[in-house]
């Protein structure tokens, strides 16, 4: 019969290269959840633990038009984001407690140009990029649904 250690030692690259996968797929399984924008509905997974926030939409390739990601912070703070390995142009709504939009960032898949809030917030919406313009959301629209209280 084998060790403890030595089996730890055995299954070690397993589970190496399992961890590696993990980060570099993307998370579709996530929870889901629908919000509301003025008449627009959308479609959100929600990136909660902070490694779900740190993969993000890392590595998707499609998304659904009205589908995006919520991610949600435990606190406010300025938030920053970047878009590492993140192969689709989208736009970063940084969301207030109450719901409302603070400012919207566009970013360049693959940059490490950071995009921050304009001012403390809890939540941050990622959609496709021109999604909020094309509907006439901005700053001060407000989200209902999810988190956000009617």
């Amino acid at each position: 019969m084998k060790s403890l250690s030595a089996r730890l030692l055995l299954s070690l690259p397993f589970l190496i290269a399992s961890a590696a996968w993990a980060q570099n797929a993307p998370q579709t399984d996530l929870t889901r959840t629908q919000l509301q924008a003025g008449m627009h509905l959308i479609q959100v997974q929600i990136a909660q633990t902070p490694q779900e926030r740190a993969t993000g939409l890392m590595h998707r390739q499609e998304m659904p038009a009205n589908e995006g990601m919520l991610f949600i912070f435990e606190h406010p703070a300025e938030q920053c984001f970047w878009m590492k390995n993140t192969l689709l142009p989208l736009t970063a709504a940084f969301v207030a407690e109450d719901g409302s939009i603070v400012n919207l960032a566009d970013m360049q898949p693959q940059s490490l140009e950071s995009h921050c809030s304009t001012k403390p917030v809890r939540y941050v919406l990622e959609m496709h990029k021109g999604w909020f313009d094309k509907r006439g959301l901005q700053p001060g629209t407000r989200l209902i649904g999810g988190p956000f209280r009617k």
